[in-house]
């Protein structure tokens, strides 16, 4: 089968397609017959060698929808054809085919409790934009502060796939949604999708616009994925008893600070992964369940920026990097 392998740490150039064998499944484990693999910034940290003990060469992903080709010893509640989502956060990459994870090729395997049904009346390739930012986006709105009306969160960047994401959810449960992007294309798109102010980052200074806005008291949510550029403003534009969740590291990660920091406003800091939000197989249903039926209720909505090629990953991996995307980026094998 095809597969995509990042040869060596380094830029996108490391991604190529080759021939590898195809993957059987252990006990517990599913085969699935990728349709779609979402393409995420972990896969960029994962091609770069940002992660402890990573070596290479490895094959990218975490994240995909298809069909069961396949199911394991011990699994009796999926069937072969059953059409199925799953997102394998900072799972194991491999070598080869044959550990969870590695969405990049045409077939992938994933542990069978990790592996949710998709409805029929929800579309197989898109449903991989679903689960990893689904699932995240759910957690991040509900483990840390209770967002409803009168709550104001900032996202930044808030026009990407989990961008968007976030701010519908936020502003399906009643919160006052400020975001940060690039581009007044970008900003529009947000606003369409529920935000109420967009901050150009590049023109303003975020966190006094942020002030601004909020008549000087600050967010009570700050939800930042780009890390090492933000989080200084972060602290000057959080409310009194306020949370900062960095979930990402888009810039970098964040540097060291001291807690006292915090304590001028009594802020609380917190690391984030989906990984710790999907650790039983009731987790995995519960948050599962809770995408789905936004996405058939009809106030959670896709935004697919572009599907490419699986030959393609290099190109994806450029776009998103570059800032050249709004929305998610799907790779088709």
């Amino acid at each position: 089968m095809k597969a995509i392998v990042a040869v060596r740490a380094g830029g996108p150039e490391v991604l190529e397609q080759v021939d590898v064998p195809m993957p059987s499944p252990g006990r517990g484990e599913v085969l699935v017959r990728v349709a779609a693999s979402g393409v995420n910034f972990m896969d960029v940290g994962m091609r770069m060698g940002g992660r402890a003990g990573i070596t290479f060469p490895r094959i990218p992903g975490g994240e995909a929808s298809g069909t069961v080709g396949a199911v394991g010893e011990g699994v009796s509640d999926l069937r072969v054809g059953d059409r199925v989502m799953f997102a394998t956060p900072f799972g194991t990459y491999a070598q080869n085919a044959t550990a969870i994870g590695c969405t990049y090729a045409d077939y992938a395997l994933a542990p069978a409790w990790q592996v949710i049904r998709i409805p029929d009346d929800v579309d197989l390739v898109e449903a991989a934009a679903l689960p990893l930012q689904g699932m995240t986006a759910h957690y991040l709105l509900h483990e840390y502060v209770t967002v409803g009306l009168g709550t104001t969160v900032l996202v930044h960047a808030v026009a990407g796939g989990m961008g968007l994401l976030l701010t519908q959810w936020a502003t399906h449960l009643g919160a006052h949604v400020i975001g940060t992007t690039s581009s007044a294309a970008k900003a529009e798109k947000a606003k369409a999708m529920g935000a109420r102010d967009v901050i150009l980052y590049n023109e303003t200074n975020f966190a006094e616009e942020v002030m601004r806005i909020t008549n000087g008291e600050g967010v009570d949510l700050i939800l930042d994925a780009v890390g090492k550029t933000t989080f200084p403003g972060d602290l000057a534009a959080v409310k009194v008893r306020g949370h900062i969740v960095v979930y990402g590291a888009a810039s970098g990660p964040v540097e060291p600070v001291s807690p006292n920091a915090y304590s001028g406003r009594a802020v609380t800091v917190s690391g984030a992964g989906l990984l710790h939000f999907t650790r039983t197989p009731e987790e995995v249903a519960r948050r599962a369940a809770a995408v789905l039926a936004g996405f058939r209720e009809g106030w959670l909505r896709l935004t697919i920026d572009r599907k490419l090629p699986l030959a393609q990953a290099a190109d994806a991996h450029r776009a998103l990097e570059g800032r050249g995307t709004s929305g998610k980026l799907l790779l088709i094998p």
